[in-house]
């Protein structure tokens, strides 16, 4: 299984980027995807998740309001559509899932940057 994040760039403040999540290799249904923030001298935080269906989703609550995640389970995507972006949250997103095995996989990040 592989992820690849694409999107991240620089934004400022009030504005809105969407982040994609493409996923390959899965022999079987689709898994849950996170989307986690990494923040240099902080634990990686958990942002956002979606189930495999795309029918039940959940936030942190510093994304609840401001940020959606859905999914295209025909494209493989998964994509995190964030608004009213704040300086806090910069940082490489990262998406995450687990396969049928229960192996753990990682892409390898997209920064956003939130600054004037």
């Amino acid at each position: 299984v592989q992820l690849v994040e694409s999107g991240g760039c620089l934004v400022q403040p009030g504005g809105s980027q969407r982040l994609s999540c493409a996923v390959s290799g899965w022999k079987s249904d689709p898994y849950v995807v996170a989307w986690f923030r990494q923040v240099p001298g902080k634990e990686r935080e958990g942002v956002s998740c979606i189930s495999a269906s795309g029918a039940a989703t959940s936030y942190a609550d510093s994304a609840k309001g401001r940020f959606t995640v859905s999914r295209d389970i025909a494209k493989n995507t998964v994509t995190l559509q964030m608004a009213s972006l704040k300086p806090e949250d910069t940082g490489v997103y990262l998406c995450f899932t687990v396969g049928p095995t229960g192996g753990q996989y990682w892409g390898p990040g997209t920064q956003v940057t939130v600054s004037p």
